[in-house]
Formats: C-alpha cells, structure tokens, sequence
C-alpha cells in the first residue's frame, strides 16, 4: 500500500512562508525510514533535517506547497482563516499524488471532521486525521521534514537578504531576535516577507495609531 503522508511547517511564525509537504511511503520501505532515523522535524537537527530530506526526495514522491506572508495576509483579509488555507494546500498535493491511503497531521481541532472533509472534497475512502500524527507514522514524519527543511532554506536565504537591517531570527513572535527585526519598521513598512495580519504586527500598528 502507498501511503501519503502530510505536515507542515511554519503555521506559527510571523516572518516567512507556510510550506505544507506530503510524500508517498510504500509499506515496504518504512523498516528503511525506521533505519535511517525519520522521525517528527522537531527531534532533529537542522543538519539532520537536510540530510533527511534530500534522501527522503530522491527515493520517494512529494510535493511541496508555499504559502508566502503575502499569500496568507491576502487570505485571511477575504475570511480564510489559517486552518482553511492549510487544508487548500493540502487538497493540492492530494490532487498530484496518488495514494491507497493519506494522513494527515490534523489543523483541526476535530481531528474526524477534517477527515471526513478531505474524504467528501476527494472521493478518497482513507482518510487519518489525527493530532500529532508526525509523532505516530512515519510517513507523516517524513513529510514533516521536507517541509521543515525547505522552511529552513527560505529563511536561510531571507536572513543574508536582510543581514545589514538585523537579524530575523526564528521567525516566532516569541523570539527577542525577531521582535528587534521587526522594531526597524513601521507598520506601513514592513517587507513583504512579514505577516502583517499577525497580532505581534498589528500591534505596532496600534501604538503608532496611538501616538
């Protein structure tokens, strides 16, 4: 059986692109990814995660989606929210992968609705939406780190791009690295590689209102 697996990374940050990943794991390949040492992108290394994933690319299917700051700022200005956005990313690579079987890391806080939405929108038949599902399969896992690591380059590649304005950071709100980034904008000029719509922004917004 071919099984999708698929994650994201970046839901969180407010600086850089979301990138959602899914790949295809034959069940007779997952003792391999169990020896190479594939598990969740957070237990690895940022090395670890590039080496993983340049593998895990040349042996299996995938595909990646981006949803830049702009995308995402755009969207949630006409009602889609975060989760939503996540799900239409996903149906894209469903849409460019077959598979027996796809699973998914669940955005929603039902976990079976999600899944019964995906089963409704692709005529799939099974669907697993579950919470920390890149803890529980391995397929997920794998996804999980060809997500993290194309995240990971981005930001690589934006932190050379701004190094003489300061440094990004993670890209998490709670980052002091970042919220000094971002205290070298106004509000009406931040890059486009920032969120506006995230609250860590709009509150400049509002204090500059107040001024």
């Amino acid at each position: 059986m071919n099984i999708l697996g698929i994650d994201e990374a970046g839901r969180g940050p407010v600086i850089g692109p979301l990138i959602v990943a899914g790949v295809v794991i034959p069940d007779e390949k997952v003792q391999i990814l169990e020896r190479m040492g594939i598990k969740d992108s957070k237990r690895l290394t940022p090395t670890r995660r590039k080496v993983l994933s340049r593998k895990l690319k040349t042996m299996f299917e995938y595909e990646t989606v981006e949803i830049t700051a702009r995308d995402i700022d755009n969207l949630r200005a006409k009602g889609v929210n975060l989760n939503e956005i996540e799900k239409i990313a996903m149906l894209k690579i469903i849409a460019k992968i077959d598979a027996d079987c796809i699973i998914i890391d669940s955005v929603d806080v039902k976990p079976k609705r999600l899944e019964e939405e995906i089963k409704s929108i692709t005529g799939h038949d099974k669907v697993i939406s579950e919470h920390k599902a890149d803890d529980k399969y391995i397929q997920v896992a794998a996804a999980s780190i060809i997500a993290k690591d194309k995240r990971d380059m981005i930001i690589e590649h934006l932190k050379k791009e701004y190094r003489k304005v300061g440094e990004i950071g993670s890209g998490y709100p709670s980052d002091p690295k970042t919220k000094k980034f971002l205290e070298n904008f106004t509000y009406n000029e931040m890059p486009d590689i920032v969120r506006m719509s995230w609250a860590t922004v709009q509150a400049f917004k509002n204090d500059e209102n107040n001024k």
